[in-house]
């Protein structure tokens, strides 16, 4: 019987494709957390949103005619920039952060993700979800619920504000992980189709119509969010999660972003002291076990 020795590329294949699947997660959990701790500070929702596109912006700008999906029409580009990670995902998100921790973006902007993606399958295809789908649905929507009754408790309005914020950023995104295969949009249009169109609109509106706390904000803060979240998830996180995919495949690389969860109720511990009580770890457990089933559902 030969054993067969895997090659020197096909290993380094693995190794980056494992190192970007972890930056995904990384990039995705510090994400939810420096945002957090960024509009517990002066700046607003707003502020952070103009300073992620002013740094795509400028960036990416460089690249947009060579870039651009020449091979799509209006309707995709602009369900493309409405719905993809751009302002208004954005926006939602960190509205969502300002009334819950961070814990709750994890469960609630990723495990809702499925579902919205679901029902859009079904909708558009008729194509309805096996058992092992359903069974994994099921467990993140207990999870979740049992996180979203803790918050509400010790909350009131506020957590089921910020739940109501995370779950129409879900189904905004949903809309682009439904059809960015569809439209065959490579990661390099997708930085270029997301983050111009978006600065361009949105920082105008920004600088005549929103409030802002720029000037009374620390200068420090100002720029590790003006980095990160340009950086980050405007540019790597896209990039880390293309080659990913292309070395691991799909499946495996969602798995990595199906610890977004408990990933992100974990660095806020260190970072913004927010410790999820005994319920909420317990839902946390299950969202994220949910999330590596339905990974696991759609390999079989």
């Amino acid at each position: 019987m030969t054993v067969q020795t895997p090659m020197p590329e096909d290993i380094q294949n693995r190794t980056l494709g494992l190192a970007a699947a972890l930056g995904v997660l990384v990039i995705w959990s510090g994400f939810i957390v420096f945002s957090r701790a960024g509009v517990q500070t002066a700046l607003t929702p707003g502020d952070i949103t103009a300073l992620r596109f002013m740094v795509t912006g400028i960036l990416l700008t460089p690249f947009a005619w060579a870039w651009w999906p020449r091979h799509l029409g209006p309707v995709p580009i602009v369900l493309i920039v409405l719905c993809g990670s751009g302002a208004l995902y954005a926006m939602l998100v960190y509205m969502g952060l300002r009334y819950t921790s961070a814990a709750y973006a994890g469960v609630f902007t990723n495990g809702a993700l499925p579902f919205f993606t679901v029902l859009l399958v079904t909708g558009f295809t008729g194509a309805l979800p096996n058992r092992l789908q359903l069974l994994s649905l099921v467990i993140v929507t207990v999870g979740a619920v049992l996180v979203a009754v803790t918050g509400i408790r010790s909350s009131g309005e506020g957590a089921a504000l910020g739940i109501v914020f995370f779950l129409t950023a879900a189904a905004i995104q949903s809309i682009y992980i439904f059809g960015v295969r569809r439209w065959r949009l490579t990661p390099r249009q997708a930085l270029v189709t997301i983050n111009i169109p978006n600065a361009l609109v949105f920082l105008p509106l920004w600088y005549f119509f929103l409030p802002s706390g720029l000037a009374q904000a620390d200068t420090g803060m100002i720029l590790f969010q003006a980095a990160y979240q340009g950086l980050g998830p405007g540019i790597l996180a896209m990039v880390c999660f293309a080659l990913a995919a292309n070395h691991l495949g799909p499946t495996h690389t969602a798995g990595f972003s199906a610890a977004v969860p408990a990933s992100a109720a974990l660095l806020a511990i260190p970072v913004l002291s927010e410790i999820p009580g005994p319920l909420e770890w317990t839902g946390i457990a299950l969202v994220t076990i949910g999330l590596l089933m339905l990974v696991r559902a759609r390999d079989t």
